[in-house]
């Protein structure tokens, strides 16, 4: 009796550990770029919260952004749990960075790793000051995880000789055979269950952990493309502001896109606080210009000088990735959103008007003074009398005169509220103004 009561505690102490065991499964796959840092954090951090025995990435990718690579790389080798590049096919250039980070490299047959040389847009090697970064990078990770740190600088620049698998020509990159063979990963396996065995959490619960909306928004959002037309449409809602009076819904539509290209900007750490505080300088500068000061001068020009400045230093990233492709970049691409936004605003306001869509919001009808229409019955009579500006008058605002409140314009001048005017001319509804020469 006492025997089975052993066995069966034995057995249901088994089976409990089977079941609270817990492996999180990731994906690396694709382009490594910003987006896909704060998935991978998110991924870390639940792990780590849930006590998991291990993470697993599936990784599949010719690479990316060496800063994302970086990100992601810094918060693998942070992680408390037990992690395993699962490479699928291929970890190429910045991938080979990431799995070097894990705990574990395990690959499909046939699979590669490696050709981690820096590049830049078109494919073309850039200088050495960014290919000694990344081989210090490639070197320091492998070190941490103990494998080959020969192979790894050898997988970014092609000087470095690794005897018995390649010349000073080449750069490195290993069959999955070959990685197994240097040490470079640790086994050749088929699918997720297999490594499962081979971690010996064959009875795990896997917990397949995908990116969420709001990780693919801001992914979305940093595609060069997507962020060039938020800092279009934020350009275009601010020089239509600054050319119409008041505030209307160009101005929001352009700050809620300038926010939104901040917005995912900062959770990638493409901007920081530096780049918002210059930002919103910019933008209270701006609507002083509007709104309280006359003309346009040094500060609506410095409000444009500290947005414009503000994207471009979001746009080329931080260092040590800032280099003169980067920089020449974000000048194409903010130069590109400022001529058209101008080149918009131009083409509205010479064919929006003609459009049948504008004419439904305007009276097209003829109201001739002939056909016994008057537009301002009593302007004429205005002509002479004085009043007090009630608004601030640049040029246009309102006055009260002989105890009424009338739209006015000032004749060429900035008045301020509360002086004294008259009124020297009228045309149709247009009562023009200038400071009554007789206030003392």
């Amino acid at each position: 009796m006492y025997k089975l009561i052993t066995i069966i505690i034995t057995i249901f102490t088994l089976v409990l550990n089977a079941q609270s065991r817990l492996v999180y499964l990731g994906y690396i796959e694709d382009e490594i770029d910003l987006g896909l840092a704060p998935y991978i954090t998110r991924v870390i951090s639940e792990a780590e919260k849930d006590n998991a025995d291990a993470i697993i990435f599936k990784v599949n990718t010719f690479g990316g952004r060496v800063d994302a690579a970086t990100q992601i790389k810094d918060a693998i080798l942070s992680s408390k749990v037990k992690t395993i590049a699962f490479i699928n096919n291929r970890a190429i250039s910045a991938g080979a960075l990431i799995s070097l980070s894990c705990n574990y490299i395990i690959m499909v047959p046939g699979s590669s790793i490696g050709a981690a040389t820096v590049v830049d847009q078109t494919g073309e090697k850039v200088g050495e000051k960014y290919q000694s970064y990344m081989r210090s990078e490639m070197r320091s990770t492998a070190e941490r995880r103990g494998r080959p740190t020969k192979i790894a600088e050898g997988m970014v620049d092609e000087r470095i000789v690794v005897e018995g698998i390649d010349d000073s020509t080449t750069l490195i990159t290993l069959t999955s055979e070959e990685a197994v063979k240097y040490d470079v990963a640790d086994t050749i396996l088929n699918n997720t269950d297999e490594v499962l065995s081979y971690l010996n959490l064959q009875n795990a619960q896997v917990v397949d952990i995908r990116s969420n909306w709001a990780e693919d928004v801001v992914r979305f959002l940093n595609n060069p493309i997507v962020s060039s037309l938020l800092i279009m449409i934020g350009f275009f809602g601010l020089l239509a502001e600054i050319k119409a009076p008041g505030w209307g819904a160009a101005g929001t539509l352009g700050l809620i896109a300038l926010a939104l290209f901040f917005g995912s900007a900062y959770i990638l750490q493409l901007a920081s606080v530096i780049e918002i505080i210059l930002f919103i300088s910019g933008i209270i500068l701006i609507a002083a210009e509007i709104f309280l000061i006359p003309g346009f001068g040094i500060p609506g020009i410095a409000g444009i000088i500290l947005v414009l400045g503000s994207i471009f230093l979001a746009l080329i990233g931080s260092k040590p990735f800032i280099n003169t492709e980067s920089i020449s970049m974000a000048i194409v691409q903010l130069s590109v959103s400022l001529v058209t936004a101008i080149v918009l605003i131009f083409l509205l306001a010479k064919f929006l008007p003609k459009t049948r869509m504008f004419n439904k919001f305007v009276l097209a009808d003829s109201e001739k003074t002939e056909l016994g229409f008057l537009s301002n019955p009593q302007s004429n009579e205005l002509i002479g009398k004085t009043g007090i500006a009630l608004t601030t008058l640049r040029p246009a605002g309102i006055a009260e005169i002989e105890g009424k409140k009338i739209d006015v314009v000032a004749d060429n001048e900035y008045i301020p509220n509360g002086t004294k005017i008259k009124v020297v001319k009228v045309e149709g509804i247009r009562v023009v103004v200038l400071k009554d020469k007789e206030e003392h």
